[in-house]
C-alpha cells in the first residue's frame, strides 16, 4: 500500500508553493518547510483566513498577491547594530583588514528595512573608510527595500539602538547621524550617498563581482541545502581572493562540502575569509 502523507498542512503548503511559482514564477520550493508553514498560518491568520488551504483561492484571484507572500515568507527581521558583539569584533579584527584596500565594495544581503546597513555606514564612517566604500544592499521584498531606501526609524526604538552601538564600539553618539522629526528619526543624508538599494533573489539572480565583504546574516538558516549550497557559490563567484564572508552565528558553510577556499576567520561570529588564512 502506498505511504500517505498525514501530515495535511504540509500538502496545502506545497499547492500553495507551486501556485505561487505558477502565478509568479516565484521559486520558494528550496525553503525550510517549517518556516514556511510558520509564515504561512501568520499570513492565514492576518487575512482572517482559517488554514494554508484558505490562502489557495485567494492567490489565484489576486486577493493575497506576491508582495503579502514575499513579506511573510522572507521573515524581515533586523535592528541598528543587531548584535553588537558582531560589530565590535568586526570593528577589532576586519576592519583593519579592510583599510589596507584603497576601495571596499559591500554587499548586503537580505537587508530588510535597512537598519543594519545604516549601522555598518556609521562603522566605516568612524573608521575613516566610508569615502572610500560603497555598501550594495540587497532583498527580495520590494517593500522592505522602500523602507530601507528611506533611511526613517521609529524614535521609540532609539534608546535600544543607542544601548547597541555602544556595546559595539560607537565612538561618538547615535543621534548624530539623526535628526528627530515628529516621532521618526531619520538618518543622515551625507552617510546615504554610498548605500545603494537593489531587488535580488538569492534563488534565480547572478552574483555581484569583486566584493571585499559580504554580510548575509540569518539568511541562509531559511534555506535548505541545495539552496544553501547555490547562494554560497554565488558567494564565492562575487568575493574577490582575501574578502571576508559574515554569516549568523548559527550558520555555518561546512557541510556544504564546496570546493571553494573560505577559512573561518572568526569562529564565534561565523566570519570566513576566501583564500588566505
Amino acid at each position: 500500500m502506498p505511504v500517505i502523507n498525514k501530515d495535511k498542512e504540509l500538502i496545502e503548503l506545497e499547492l500553495l508553493i507551486q501556485g505561487i511559482q505558477m502565478m509568479y514564477q516565484w521559486d520558494f520550493s528550496h525553503y525550510k518547510r517549517e518556516s514556511l508553514r510558520r509564515s504561512a498560518k501568520r499570513l492565514a491568520h492576518a487575512k482572517n483566513l482559517t488554514s494554508i488551504a484558505d490562502l489557495i483561492p485567494k492567490l489565484f484571484s489576486k486577493e493575497v498577491r506576491l508582495d503579502d507572500f514575499l513579506t511573510y515568507f522572507s521573515i524581515p527581521v533586523t535592528e541598528m547594530f543587531r548584535d553588537p558583539d558582531f560589530f565590535k569584533l568586526f570593528r577589532e579584527q576586519v576592519v583593519p583588514v579592510l583599510k589596507t584596500y584603497p576601495f571596499i565594495k559591500i554587499w548586503h544581503v537580505g537587508c530588510a528595512t535597512g537598519q543594519e546597513v545604516y549601522s555598518m555606514a556609521i562603522v566605516l564612517h568612524e573608521e575613516g573608510m566610508y569615502e572610500r566604500a560603497r555598501i550594495y544592499a540587497t532583498d527580495i521584498n520590494p517593500k522592505v527595500l522602500r523602507k530601507a531606501k528611506e533611511g526613517i526609524f521609529d524614535a521609540e526604538k532609539l534608546d535600544s539602538y543607542n544601548e547597541n552601538y555602544h556595546l559595539a564600539g560607537g565612538k561618538a553618539d547615535l543621534m548624530d547621524y539623526f535628526h528627530l522629526k515628529y516621532e521618526a528619526c531619520i538618518f543622515n543624508n551625507k552617510l546615504r550617498d554610498n548605500l545603494l538599494f537593489f531587488d535580488h533573489n538569492l534563488v534565480q539572480d547572478q552574483s555581484f563581482a569583486e566584493m571585499n565583504l559580504i554580510l548575509c546574516r540569518n539568511v541562509l538558516i531559511y534555506f535548505d541545502t541545495q539552496l544553501q549550497k547555490r547562494a554560497v557559490e554565488l558567494f564565492d563567484e562575487s568575493l574577490c581572493y582575501g574578502g571576508f564572508l559574515c554569516l549568523g552565528n548559527k550558520e555555518n558553510i561546512e557541510h556544504l562540502n564546496l570546493t571553494s577556499n573560505f577559512n573561518l576567520w572568526i569562529n564565534q561570529w561565523k566570519i570566513y575569509r576566501k583564500g588566505s588564512m
